[in-house]
């Protein structure tokens, strides 16, 4: 067995076993630490085919900066308190094993060409030239679009994080906490009121 495949297949595991643990763990940082394992085990297969400007892009963007952006909101909404896990839909979990089997059965035969290993005498992609010459060529507009689009999400998020003065339901014993009333601001001496 060569190196690769052995490495290959220690990771295709972790990456597995945390898919799994980001679906099933019923704690929210567990399922994040799922996750976190199975984008650093997605960097690793991007290494292994000669990608290391996606694998670095992986590990920076997503497993660092996405990460914490969900960290964040788990400890945000809060993760110490109890939540009602009951089960809203009947027969959740059967529908569910139906729909994941007919997935994978799916998966199974729409890649059956494509996991055949063949040699296609194209050249490797995930260059850094690949990639620029894709980005800054057709995909430009997309791609400026997307950086708009999320600008424009941050602002809002920021916005809404400072907006102050709101009564927020907390679920407890107290029916209502009142965050403090911004005091409104002096009329300007000679203004109109």
């Amino acid at each position: 067995m060569n190196a690769e495949l052995f490495v290959f297949i220690i990771f295709a595991v972790a990456a597995l076993a945390g898919a799994v643990a980001l679906v099933t763990a019923r704690n929210p940082v567990y399922s994040a630490m799922g996750l976190l394992l199975t984008m650093l085990s997605m960097a690793v297969f991007y290494v292994l085919m000669d990608a290391h400007f996606v694998a670095v892009v992986q590990v920076i963007i997503y497993a660092g900066a996405v990460m914490t952006l969900f960290l964040f909101v788990i400890m945000l909404i809060g993760v110490d308190r109890s939540e009602d896990n009951e089960e809203k839909i009947p027969f959740q979990r059967q529908i569910v094993a139906i729909l994941g089997g007919g997935l994978i059965l799916l998966l199974l035969v729409a890649g059956h060409g494509a996991w055949v290993v063949r040699d296609t005498g194209l050249a490797k992609v995930g260059t850094i030239e690949e990639i620029s010459d894709a980005l800054f060529g057709s995909w430009m507009l997309p791609f400026e679009a997307t950086i708009l689009l999320l600008t424009i999400a941050a602002v809002g998020s920021v916005a809404l994080a400072r907006y102050e003065g709101i009564v927020r339901q907390v679920p407890g014993p107290a029916s209502a906490v009142r965050v403090p009333d911004v005091e409104p601001a002096e009329p300007e001496a000679g203004g109109e009121r």
